[in-house]
């Protein structure tokens, strides 16, 4: 590790200071993902979301309001969510501020602008599921299909989906030879950290509105 990844070890020491603040997101480290659904058209839209977490094979979603994710999944109860290694941390920045909505809602408009094809625009390929309709992400080497059990409404500006994993891809260098399971040693996932883009110990990027971009380390 260099001096400034160190923590300080009065920063770890039992009982020392610490300060009260309110961070305008609380995304503390949580893996990315590219979740693909179908759109009224029978063409896939991609988009770029963190808001994850798992319960065995049940996977617990944030989907924001007024996105074409949320309205697509509503409609066909099918997603499949790719996991992007570090190095395509531009891709998903590319369509990070994105929406598959035409016309673009007005509570999006000032950030977001609309594209039809994201897998084009970022570069990304899309490949054909075997359980459910919308693609995976070629090149992701970590893909689940899933289908949508319930959507919870009302949540703040989002929805809260819960999707049963129907089938997993993986890339056969980060699977445990002989064995259903993933080699946490061998699989790096894109971490996305209050802005910022990290592997396992490197940053590789950050989003344009950081908190913290432009200062120094």
């Amino acid at each position: 590790m260099t001096e400034h990844s160190e923590p300080s070890r009065a920063a770890t020491e039992v009982g020392a200071a610490r300060v009260v603040i309110r961070p305008s997101i609380l995304y503390v480290g949580t893996p990315v993902m590219l979740i693909a659904s179908r759109n009224p058209d029978g063409t896939a839209n991609l988009a770029a979301a963190s808001s994850y977490w798992a319960l065995g094979q049940m996977l617990v979603i944030g989907l924001e309001d007024g996105g074409q994710t949320i309205d697509n999944v509503l409609a066909l109860p099918e997603l499949t969510v790719s996991f992007p290694q570090p190095e395509l941390w531009e891709a998903v920045e590319t369509i990070g501020d994105t929406t598959g909505k035409n016309p673009v809602p007005a509570s999006k408009a000032p950030r977001y602008r609309h594209v039809a094809d994201k897998f084009a625009a970022a570069g990304l390929t899309p490949r054909a599921s075997e359980t459910v309709t919308p693609p995976r992400v070629a090149e992701c080497v970590l893909q689940l299909e899933a289908v949508v059990r319930r959507v919870t409404p009302g949540l703040g500006e989002y929805h809260l989906v819960e999707a049963e994993v129907t089938r997993v891809h993986a890339a056969p260098e980060i699977v445990v030879p002989g064995t259903e399971h993933i080699d946490p040693r061998a699989w790096r996932p894109m971490i996305y950290s209050f802005r910022h883009y990290f592997g396992l110990g490197a940053e590789h990027g950050h989003r344009p509105t950081s908190d913290i971009a432009g200062r120094t380390p």
